[in-house]
């Protein structure tokens, strides 16, 4: 694990939630992405050495959706870097941690992710991102 590459917040309007972040703490805006595969819009935000992602469903039946429905706006999941994707999920995987993922694949901002389920985290949605 090399840092915390980013933290993935879940909102209900980018646009709304970008007054806050950008205009009111004064981060900057890097860029916007949309997803198809994750059925998101995101904009990124850096602070210092990681990101804050702002996630918007572009689908009320989305993963981001169906959190915010059970579980309100806010963090949805913690990313960390890794070096090497595909060894550190196949190390997981040795290990019994439950995986969402076993094999890498596209996520924003041109890395490679996979999520590794709550249940063997405590609670936590943790993504493994690769760039």
């Amino acid at each position: 694990m090399e840092r915390i590459d980013h933290i993935g917040i879940a909102v209900r309007d980018l646009e709304q939630s970008l007054k806050f972040y950008r205009d009111q703490l004064g981060l900057n805006e890097t860029g916007r992405e949309e997803v198809e595969e994750q059925k998101v819009r995101v904009a990124f935000l850096p602070v210092g050495d990681s990101k804050i992602e702002l996630l918007e469903s572009t689908d009320p039946k989305g993963p981001v959706a169906k959190y915010i429905d059970a579980k309100g706006e806010g963090i949805q999941h913690i990313a960390l870097r890794v070096d090497n994707l595909q060894q550190k999920l196949n190390e997981l995987k040795e290990k019994g941690v439950s995986l969402i993922d076993e094999e890498p694949r596209a996520g924003a901002g041109g890395a490679n992710i996979a999520f590794v389920h709550p249940r063997s985290t405590g609670g936590v949605l943790l993504e493994l991102c690769e760039r």
